[in-house]
């Protein structure tokens, strides 16, 4: 015979109740794995951006990036302003609206030299409408956002 408490476990799981109440959402926390591991570099070099390898990092702002080659670590130790994407990583858009979100690393823009990242391509189209706008808007908040 089954238990009373095993029966609503039951019912609860197959209704899918049980995963709404144990899931919780996770803090906003930034990966220290910067780009997902995209080479920062490639974005100024290729025509695509590149995966890094796992033993060729570096650190910068409290976050780790990883790179193809030697030689892309090496320009990025050298004059890491130059190459690490803006607002930390975090997307453009979402800056320039007041807070932060995560990005897809393949919606991306080289704008005057900096690379800046969005939350999807969808939101990249919008970010492209007006993208001087956003950019004076994110300047503009970046330095008080948490």
């Amino acid at each position: 015979m089954i238990s009373k408490r095993r029966f609503l476990a039951f019912l609860l799981a197959a209704s899918g109740l049980a995963t709404a109440a144990v899931y919780t959402v996770p803090a906003l926390a930034k990966d220290p794995l910067a780009l997902t591991g995209y080479d920062p570099v490639s974005y100024f070099t290729g025509n695509t951006p590149l995966q890094g390898k796992p033993g060729l990092t570096a650190q910068h702002n409290g976050l780790t990036y990883r790179f193809a080659t030697v030689r892309n670590r090496d320009a990025f130790k050298e004059n890491p302003a130059r190459y690490a994407p803006q607002y930390d990583g975090y997307c453009a858009y979402g800056v320039s609206r007041g807070y932060k979100a995560g990005v897809d690393p393949l919606a991306y823009k080289v704008v005057s030299g900096k690379l800046y990242l969005n939350y999807s391509r969808s939101v990249q189209r919008t970010w492209s409408r007006d993208i001087p706008g956003y950019i004076s808007k994110a300047d503009g908040n970046w330095p008080g956002l948490e």
